[in-house]
Order: structure tokens, then C-alpha cells, then sequence
């Protein structure tokens, strides 16, 4: 096929998707199906053709994906069911001056947000932030938004979320390479997007929490106003120490087993990187390194000392920790279909031979392919409202640039296209209307906060991208 004609399967087949996605209100499941099909159809594909390449991304991105996402999600649900995310947040709240509250937020936002999708983390953390800022009379968003940024953050460049996981199999990336770039990233990115943007936009949004939110009192979290000389006071409650709750009668887990439990297989996998520049190949350590670190290795280690150090450990019976695993599944499946029918688009889209095309054009243009994967990624997610679709589907189309990009600039182009999968979230995105009702926002205020914090958490993810670029 010609590239023109490439160019206009291409368009068509996005411009399908987004009209089903957007206009119609279609799942993003059957709108990828669909959108597929046109695909092949105007790039020439036989019919039995384009349904052989669906299925097989399909299967691949399942099997590679999936596996990765269903235990992060296992370990999520024993997070909050052990009560050990309440005892991350307690500890610090209780223990951090008002006036660093803002930055400790958004840095046990990011803690939390390491294993726990972002719409999880927003229903733990918010009720705890509104709580705290009855109570020390702080502007609700100068501590909302650095809880947000921490959450969007990690949900949006870091593995094992859905979109840098997808991206890192499509783009054939080192896991633990892009993990460590991700972390690295996400300092500056969560301290401008969070406390510092926070502070700003707090005098110019005044959210109205619904009552029925503010009448929530979070059971196993406990506050304490920091007194003016930064210690701790007020109402501490049984569970400070790790001794029984008194709701439920079981015991939180402390908060060092519950950062090492949850850091786990963030650190197994960042071990494998490294043992990658310290080890020779075929040494025994660095055999270690690379099984222990792999993916699906690392989060099943997480999830067996999770199962015993937050979920027995915190009273859980066997069948409660059982139960905890089974309920963090069925909330993902509509996430797993929409990732796995996003690697059926991105492998319908290769062989058509419209990633070869981009490769082709990007090359006579002269434009980074870091910069080009952020700009397509940023025109998905505008026009889907889908951060994980953006992800995907961008990553198939910048594919063929990889394979000419080293192996440090292959996970850059990961984060890059991560990045732009985050920029201005407004009326087509559902996180945008979550934040809306839950800190009672205008339609106005939501864009002026949330949609901004979301804006500069991509445009800083592209300028760190590009800055360790110029380094490596």
C-alpha cells in the first residue's frame, strides 16, 4: 500500500474509535474491535488477515500484560483490606507540621499509588484528606491536589500500572531501566504538579465535598494536630503502636512491614537493572537478579509476603485474605479488556504498515522520536479520553523507531509516550468526573485543578524525558 493510503487507514480507523468512544458512548473495548476492522479494511488487509492480527495482539498483550496487572491488583486489595494503607497515611499525618503536610501527602500518595490504581487510591485517600483538613483548617486543595499528582503520577509512568506496562512490551524495553526512569521522573514531576501547583491553585478553587463525605470518618486512620513546635498532639487512638483496632478488632500492620511489603517488588526489579551493569552475563548472581527481577516473579513474591505480613499478620483469616485476592479482580476486567483489545489495535496497525510509515515520515522530518511519541500520545488521549488507550495505541505507532534506539532511550521513549497519555484530562476522561464529585467542583474549577495538574505532570514528564536523554 501506498503511504497515503496507509495514512488514511490510519486516520480512519482512530477517527472510528474515537466518534464510538466519544460521541456514541461505546465501550473502548468493542470501539478498538471496530475501529481494527476499518483499519484493515481501507489499508487493503484480507479479512481473515486483519482478524489474525487482532487475536494475536489480543493474546499477546493478555499474556504478557495481564498477568501483571491481575497482581498488582491482588496486592492493592490486601493493601487496603489489612488496613495498611490507613497505616501509612496515619503515621505520617500524625507525626508531619501542618505546614509540610502538603508535601507528605503527595509523597504517601505516591507510596500508595505504587500497587494501587489510581481510582483505588482516590477512594482511600480522599475521605482521609478531607478528615485532615477539617481538622487543621487547611485549603482542601492545597492537600488534595499533591495526593492526586501523587496518585496520577505512579498510575501514569510507572510499571505495574496497565499503560507503561503495555508500552514496555510493545516497545520491547528493559523493565527495570524503565522503572528506574520512572521513579527518577516522578520526583520533580509530583512536587511541581502536587504541593507547589497546590499552593498556587488553592486560593483560586474552593471545592464543596458533598456532606455525606464529610460526615465519613475513616475507621483506622487517626489524626493528630501537629501542635506550632511540630510535634504531635490530639486524639490518638488504640492501633498507634500496632496493637488491636478498635473497629473490626484486628491489627493494622506496622508501617515499616507495610512499606517494605509494598516497595518490594518495585526493589526486586530494580536489583535486576542493576545486576545488569555490575554482573557479567552468565554469572550465578546475575542469573539470580534477572529471575527474582522479572515482572511477574517480583509481583508474585510481593503478593505471597503480602498474603502473610499484611493480611495474616493484620488478623485476616485465610479465607478473608482469599477473599481480598478474588475482590481486587473483578473491578480490573473491564481494564484488562480495554488493554488487551489496545494491543489487537497496535498489532493491526503494524501490519498494515502504518507504524513502518511513521517510522518512514519521522525520519525525513527530523523530529525526536521521544518528541513524536508524546505529540501522538497527547493527540490520542485528547480525542479518547483514555490515558491506557493513548499509551497503547501510541506505542504501536512509534514501534518501528525503537528497533533503531538503544536500549536507555527505548524505555525513554516509554516514559514519553506515558507522559503525553496524562495531558489535559477534561470531560471525555472519567477520572475528570470523579475528582469533580468528590471534592464538589465545578465543571470550571475541575479544568482550573485538576485538568492543569494533570497538563503539567505531562509537559514535565517530556522535559525530564528529553533531560536524561541529553545525559545518556
Amino acid at each position: 500500500m501506498s503511504d497515503s493510503q496507509l495514512a488514511a487507514a490510519a486516520v480512519l480507523g482512530f477517527t472510528t474509535v474515537i466518534l464510538l468512544i466519544a460521541a456514541l458512548r461505546v465501550h473502548a473495548f468493542v470501539a478498538l474491535i471496530l475501529g481494527s476492522a476499518v483499519l484493515g479494511v481501507v489499508a487493503g488487509m484480507p479479512p481473515l488477515k486483519i482478524v489474525d492480527s487482532f487475536t494475536a495482539g489480543v493474546g499477546s498483550t493478555a499474556g504478557s500484560v495481564g498477568l501483571v496487572i491481575a497482581l498488582g491488583a491482588m496486592m492493592g486489595g490486601l493493601l487496603s483490606d489489612s488496613g495498611g494503607a490507613d497505616r501509612v497515611v496515619d503515621q505520617v499525618v500524625s507525626t508531619i507540621p501542618a505546614g509540610w503536610l502538603p508535601w507528605a501527602i503527595g509523597g504517601v500518595a505516591a507510596l500508595i499509588g505504587l500497587p494501587l490504581f489510581f481510582e483505588v487510591g482516590v477512594v482511600l485517600l480522599v475521605p482521609v484528606i478531607l478528615l485532615v483538613g477539617r481538622r487543621i483548617q487547611l485549603p482542601l486543595m492545597k492537600i488534595g491536589i499533591p495526593a492526586l499528582a501523587g496518585l496520577s503520577v505512579l498510575h501514569g509512568l510507572v510499571p505495574p500500572h496497565p499503560g507503561p506496562v503495555a508500552a514496555i512490551t510493545t516497545l520491547n524495553a528493559d523493565m527495570g531501566l524503565t522503572l528506574a526512569f520512572g521513579l527518577v521522573l516522578a520526583v520533580p514531576a509530583v512536587i511541581l504538579a502536587g504541593p507547589v501547583f497546590g499552593s498556587f491553585v488553592s486560593s483560586r478553587v474552593q471545592p464543596k465535598p458533598p456532606a455525606a463525605l464529610l460526615d465519613v470518618q475513616p475507621p483506622a486512620v487517626t489524626v493528630s494536630v501537629p501542635r506550632g513546635d511540630g510535634s504531635a498532639g490530639g486524639n490518638g487512638s488504640p492501633g498507634a503502636d500496632g496493637s488491636a483496632d478498635a473497629v473490626g478488632r484486628r491489627t493494622r500492620p506496622r508501617f515499616g512491614t507495610t512499606v517494605i511489603t509494598m516497595t518490594m517488588p518495585v526493589v526486586l526489579m530494580l536489583l535486576r537493572a542493576a545486576g545488569e551493569f555490575v554482573f557479567p552475563a552468565g554469572s550465578s548472581f546475575r542469573s539470580a537478579l534477572d529471575i527474582v527481577g522479572t515482572p511477574i516473579v517480583a509481583l508474585l513474591a510481593g503478593v505471597l509476603v503480602a498474603m502473610v505480613a499484611l493480611g495474616r499478620a493484620s488478623g485476616l483469616s485465610r479465607r478473608q485474605v482469599s477473599d481480598s485476592m478474588s475482590a481486587a479482580l473483578p473491578p480490573i476486567a473491564a481494564i484488562l479488556l480495554i488493554v488487551a483489545a489496545g494491543g489487537g489495535f497496535k498489532q493491526t496497525l503494524v501490519d498494515a504498515g502504518v507504524g513502518a510509515m511513521v517510522g518512514r515520515a519521522a525520519q525525513g522530518s527530523g523530529i525526536s522520536p521521544l518528541v513524536l511519541g508524546w505529540l501522538v500520545s497527547v493527540g490520542i488521549r485528547l480525542a479518547t479520553g483514555s490515558a491506557t488507550v493513548a499509551t497503547i495505541t501510541a506505542a504501536g505507532i512509534v514501534a518501528p523507531l525503537a528497533a533503531r534506539m538503544d536500549r536507555s532511550s527505548v524505555s525513554l521513549l516509554v516514559l514519553a509516550v506515558s507522559s503525553g497519555s496524562l495531558f489535559f484530562s477534561h470531560v471525555n476522561d472519567a477520572g475528570f468526573w470523579m475528582v469533580k464529585e468528590y471534592f464538589g467542583l465545578s465543571i470550571g474549577d475541575t479544568l482550573k485543578s485538576w485538568s492543569v495538574m494533570e497538563t503539567i505532570i505531562s509537559v514535565i514528564g517530556l522535559i525530564g524525558v528529553l533531560v536524561m536523554h541529553s545525559f545518556l
